[in-house]
């Protein structure tokens, strides 16, 4: 049976029943956090060895030395060469969409010299090694691939270690054909928390890395968040959502599946619809009664549509902007007629679809942009995934013997306020130098 909710701001208990509908606790139970503990700490002090049992019992595979978990990159080109033409020419198009929209997000060092000759800069910096995981189990994720290892690589990153689950042993052709695409360096077939510890502390055959990246599981999740600070990660991913907000002159029938799209990741995904027009609001509800029984994975989107989806009337598309920007959604859809008219009411979102023919489903594949996207309400204080994910920035400070003259007196004004008289003797030991005429 299918139940969604009906919102309207009209109503006084509008607010919280928003929150409520929104509101996601994204941290693992406490069981996942104990088994996820365990497993970093096995494979931590038994690396391979452990890496092996966990492969065998979660994966089912029965291998006997961690070398053969290694994917061999003829490998690889060989799943490129054999997969259909169709899917070779579209996986290589969104592949050279993605990187030429990386290519313009590159940051470049500088440096500017002041009156006194002090210079001042930035240098920026690919990190050393990345790894990347890419989900096995339910489905498989070639766009992942391509979203996460072509931005690195465009960053400048020399090498992209790549890990991926295999249940059975059975190996996705079309994810494989990805990396090849893609230019991963090398691909291990593991997955689950045990990936993630091999990834974050090395082993004797998977190499540490400097950050991870890519979605998962429960435990893919809960280890990354445990191993935050020994590298880095791109951050914790909540359910998918998507948000759309329209003026009641789109075609139904492209709203509610543009709803589904999302739905249909997971029970726990989030489609909300925005609409100042009730009677398009109940053109949707039709649309999505009369296609729903015609979708494939029709169980989960009704379970996502039952517990977090909602139909929102607003007074006007200035109030729909407001909700917008409390919810922060994953992906915004804009389906009006002047979308740049109501984009600079917009603060908070992780992708921004605009226009009535701009389906969210295009930037999960092909427009460019990354589909790696804050959710969660995270999209308040961060961005997409992008090549800046995958550089540093180094400070740089080149003193003048003027400069350090000028910068001096200042450093031991306010070194000596603090009371660390180290940092001034520091900074007054050039100066006397410089007043001493040496």
């Amino acid at each position: 049976m299918l139940d969604i909710q009906r919102l309207t701001t009209a109503h006084l208990d509008f607010w919280p029943r928003l929150e409520a509908l929104t509101a996601w606790e994204g941290v693992a139970d406490e069981t996942v956090t104990a088994t996820v503990r365990e497993i970093l700490a096995q494979v931590r002090a038994r690396g391979d060895d452990a890496l092996l049992e966990y492969t065998h019992r979660f994966d089912r595979q029965k291998v006997e030395q961690a070398s053969d978990l290694e994917i061999a990159a003829t490998r690889r080109q060989q799943a490129l060469e054999a997969i259909p033409t169709d899917q070779r020419t579209a996986l290589e198009l969104a592949a050279a969409r993605i990187r030429a929209y990386a290519e313009r997000q590159q940051q470049e060092s500088w440096t500017f010299t002041e009156a006194d000759g002090t210079v001042l800069g930035q240098q920026v910096t690919p990190l050393d090694r990345v790894g990347l995981y890419v989900p096995g189990g339910k489905a498989a994720y070639p766009s992942s691939v391509l979203m996460n290892a072509i931005p690195a690589k465009v960053a400048g990153v020399p090498e992209i270690i790549m890990v991926a689950p295999t249940p059975e042993g059975v190996l996705n052709e079309l994810v494989l054909a990805a990396a090849a695409v893609a230019g991963v360096d090398r691909v291990f077939a593991i997955g689950g928390a045990q990936a993630v510890a091999a990834l974050a502390y090395g082993t004797a055959t998977v190499p540490r890395v400097d950050k991870i990246v890519g979605p998962g599981n429960a435990y893919v999740a809960a280890a990354k968040r445990q191993v935050f600070g020994v590298v880095g990660i791109d951050m914790i991913a909540g359910p998918s959502e998507i948000l759309v907000v329209c003026d009641g002159l789109t075609e139904p029938d492209w709203i509610a599946m543009d709803l589904f799209s999302q739905a249909e990741h997971d029970e726990d995904a989030q489609p909300i619809l925005i609409s100042p027009d009730a009677v398009f609001l109940d053109r949707v509800a039709a649309s999505i009664k009369r296609r729903l029984p015609e979708m494939e994975r029709r169980d989960i989107i009704t379970a996502s549509l039952n517990r977090r989806a909602a139909l929102i009337q607003t007074r006007d598309l200035s109030e729909a902007a407001q909700i917008v920007n409390f919810i922060a959604p994953e992906h915004l859809e804009l389906s009006v007629e002047r979308p740049e008219a109501l984009l600079p009411l917009i603060r908070h979102a992780g992708a921004i679809f605009m226009g009535r023919h701009t389906p969210e489903a295009l930037g999960d594949y092909c427009a460019g942009p990354n589909h790696v996207l804050p959710t969660s309400r995270t999209a308040r204080f961060s961005s997409p995934l992008g090549v800046y994910d995958f550089q540093k920035r180094s400070s740089l400070i080149h003193c003048s013997p003027a400069g350090a003259t000028a910068l001096g007196r200042i450093a031991s004004i306010l070194a000596r306020g603090e009371g660390l008289t180290a940092h001034a003797r520091s900074a007054e030991l050039r100066l006397q130098h410089r007043e001493n005429g040496s």
